[in-house]
Order: structure tokens, then C-alpha cells, then sequence
């Protein structure tokens, strides 16, 4: 006579109780928070180790080109771990004269760098193969959206500055306006960065800076560690009957149905990363495939640019107009790009198979997973940082001598000096 499983008896005696749904509601709420609380604290960590907005600003000083614009943008973002902050510099940098050239490729770098925050909460799965790798992809699509979109668009900015200049004519249409100055809008942020940076507090008085940093950012990564391997357990407990029809309703209906609520949410939140990286565990819960969050993650691309709407807003003086057109450029770039993944045949599933492609080589070997993401966010940046840094470093600092206009002399042998530099 078999012998019948003691789990399956004493389901059957009723011996076995299920959580009741306000139960599991609940705890899926605090979870999502405890996933919201890790993002935030890592976001703190990096801030604190990289200088926050002033390191961010620093490192763009070595933007010498177009390319190097791009790169640096990825490498700021993914330090600083807000493409929100990052972009806001940018837009009080070309208040402050940086040249609108050069700041357009910073902004597609930092599009391309705020991925990587999604990337890492679904490194939560990473002890289950199959969850694993349906979390990867659907963090990974971002990723490879922003980066086709980097290839289709720098090269026609770089050659045509369409851009730029769609957003010089919109910014000469509306600068003068109003400020629409609500900052303070991130139920958010005000929900979960005070644990975040009341632990930068407790450990910056026990610890110097760089240990407490990189401390903050262990601890941040262990709360989305835990919270996405209880996710996955209740939300597919969870998702079953008018719930899965809600997400599904929302998000997985459609192209524009998943592009409008990416964009809503993260207008309210005011983070993509934070947008993009809570439809993570529902991929690796199998409640939502990557083609259903692919729409959902393209509206987020178009909501973050809010932030910088209204950090050009709060500029005056001569530059307010440049400041607003490349927050403008920001919102154009992104907007086009979404078009153009939407709707051109050849471009629609290009980041889908992108990522899947990618998430069979890391269902294969887990060091996929480490290799892409620090070879994309930091190892490639921080290469192209370094010889910058070093090229800068070798430049000669030879003194000018200012020249009255009426001195003959003086103007000749300034051009003669120039001419050596050039050799």
C-alpha cells in the first residue's frame, strides 16, 4: 500500500492552512517596499562613494567628444545610480556653458546607465535557473533598448543635430513661461530614503567614508536579495483570477496600454529604476513574460524625463533657454525612440531577442551575468574615463599672454605660439 505524501494528508485533513488574501497581500506589499528600501540604499551607497551630483559633474569634464559624452554618461549614471540626478546635472551644466553638442550623447549615456539598477535586482534569482533567467531577460531589455537606441541615433545626431535642434526651436517657444517647480512630488522617495540615508548616517560615524559606502551598498543589495526571493513564492500565490487580469490589464494588454503605465508610474515616482526594477520579480515569478514588460519599460524611458523638465525650469538668467532645450532634446530623444522600436518592423523585437539571447547564455553559466554587467557599466566606461584622464593629465598647461589689441608684436608672436602647440 503506498504511502501518501504527510504535506498531501494534511492538506487534505485541512490540517494545512493558506494565507488569507489580506495576509498575502500585505506581505507582498512589504516586500515590494523592502525591494523599494534596497534600491534606494543602494542608490545611496553609490552617491555617497562617487560624489553624488558633483562627482557626476566631474566626470563629465572629460567629455571631449560625442563618443566620450556617451560613455561617460553610462559610467556617471551607473556610479550614481539615478539617471534622474544625472540628467539634472547635465541640464545645470549647459546652463553653465557646456556646449548642447556635447551634453545630447551625455544624455543617451545616461539612459543606458540607469539600467543597470533593474539588472541587479534580478540578480535575486540567481540560485533558481528558471526564474533566474525570466528575470534577466526582462531586466536586460531595457538595457538593450537603450543601447540600439544609442546606435541608430548618436550617428544622425552626431551628422545632423536634429535633436538639438528640434529642441532649440521648442525651448524658444516656451522659455519664459511659468516655473512648474514641484519638486518635492516622490511619495516614493519620501517613503524609503530616510532608511537609506539614516543607515549612511549611523555608519559614517562608525566607519570612514569609503567602507561605510561600500557597506551601504552590501545592505541594499541583501534587502533585494531577500525581498525578491519571498516575491516570487507570493506572487504566484498572489496572481491568480482578478489580480492577474489587473496586471495584465495595466501592463501586459498591449504595446500602448504597457507604454502609458510605465510612463504614469515613473512620472509619480520619478525613477525609472525604480519603475522598471518592480516588474522584475513578476518576470521571474512567471506571471509576466519579457514581450509583456518590453512596453512597460519603454513608457518608463519617457516618464524619468520629467525630472529634468523641471530642474530647466528652475533655471534663470541667460542660459535658462539652453538648459530647457536639453532637457527637451531628452524628452524628444526618448519619445523618437520609442517610435522607432514601436513601430519600424525591423526594430520591434530587436532588444527582445537581444535579451533572451543573452538569457540563455546566463541559464548556461551564471558568470554571463557578472561579466555583462561589469563589463558594460564600468569596466568599458572606466577605460575610456581613465585615457581620458591621462590624455588630460599630459595636455601642457603653457601660460597665455594677453595681448593688447594695438600691439602688433605681442599678437604675432601669440600666433606663433600657438602654431607650436598645434606641432
Amino acid at each position: 500500500m503506498p504511502v501518501e505524501p504527510v504535506a498531501a494528508v494534511a492538506e487534505e485533513a485541512g490540517v494545512v492552512k493558506h494565507p488569507s488574501p489580506l495576509a498575502l497581500w500585505s506581505g507582498v506589499a512589504f516586500f515590494i517596499y523592502l525591494l523599494l528600501v534596497g534600491v534606494s540604499t543602494i542608490g545611496t551607497g553609490f552617491k555617497w562613494a562617487s560624489g553624488g551630483a558633483d562627482g557626476a559633474a566631474a566626470i563629465f569634464a572629460f567629455a571631449s567628444n560625442p563618443v566620450v559624452g556617451v560613455i561617460l554618461g553610462t559610467l556617471a549614471t551607473a556610479l550614481v545610480q539615478s539617471s534622474s540626478t544625472v540628467t539634472s546635472v547635465i541640464v545645470g551644466l549647459v546652463a553653465g556653458g557646456v556646449p548642447v553638442s556635447i551634453a545630447v550623447p551625455m544624455i543617451m549615456g545616461a539612459n543606458m546607465g540607469t539600467t543597470i539598477t533593474n539588472t541587479i535586482v534580478s540578480l535575486g534569482n540567481l540560485r533558481q535557473r528558471g526564474a533566474f533567467r525570466a528575470s534577466f531577460e526582462a531586466a536586460t531589455v531595457h538595457d538593450f533598448f537603450n543601447l540600439y537606441s544609442i546606435v541608430v541615433f548618436l550617428p544622425v545626431e552626431i551628422l545632423f543635430h536634429p535633436l538639438e535642434r528640434m529642441g532649440k526651436v521648442l525651448a524658444a517657444a516656451l522659455s519664459g513661461g511659468p516655473e512648474a517647480a514641484v519638486g518635492g512630488f516622490n511619495l516614493v522617495g519620501a517613503a524609503t530614503d530616510p532608511l537609506g540615508h539614516g543607515l549612511r548616517d549611523l555608519l559614517g560615524g562608525l566607519l570612514p567614508q569609503t567602507p561605510a559606502a561600500l557597506l551601504t551598498i552590501t545592505v541594499g543589495i541583501g534587502c533585494i536579495i531577500t525581498a525578491v526571493l519571498c516575491l516570487g513564492g507570493l506572487l504566484r500565490a498572489a496572481m491568480t483570477g482578478r489580480a492577474k487580469g489587473i496586471i495584465d490589464t495595466a501592463i501586459g494588454r498591449g504595446p500602448l496600454t504597457g507604454i502609458a503605465s510605465g510612463t504614469l508610474v515613473t512620472v509619480l515616482v520619478q525613477s525609472s529604476s525604480t519603475t522598471t526594477s518592480l516588474v522584475v520579480p513578476l518576470a521571474g515569478a512567471g506571471v509576466l513574460s519579457t514581450r509583456q514588460i518590453y512596453p512597460f519599460t519603454l513608457g518608463a524611458n519617457i516618464g524619468t524625463c520629467v525630472t529634468a523638465l523641471l530642474a530647466a525650469t528652475a533655471i534663470t538668467g541667460p542660459n535658462q533657454e539652453l538648459a530647457l532645450q536639453i532637457a527637451l532634446v531628452h524628452l524628444l530623444y526618448n519619445v523618437f525612440g520609442v517610435l522607432a522600436f514601436t513601430l519600424v518592423p525591423v526594430l520591434r523585437d530587436l532588444p527582445i531577442h537581444s535579451s533572451q539571447w543573452l538569457g540563455r547564455r546566463v541559464e548556461g553559466h551564471r558568470g554571463w551575468a557578472l561579466g555583462y554587467i561589469g563589463g558594460l557599466f564600468f569596466v568599458l566606461p572606466g577605460v575610456v574615463f581613465g585615457a581620458e584622464y591621462l590624455l588630460e593629465r599630459r595636455q601642457p598647461n603653457l601660460p597665455v599672454e594677453v595681448c593688447a589689441r594695438e600691439d602688433i608684436a605681442c599678437l604675432q608672436a601669440e600666433v606663433e605660439a600657438v602654431d607650436l602647440r598645434l606641432e
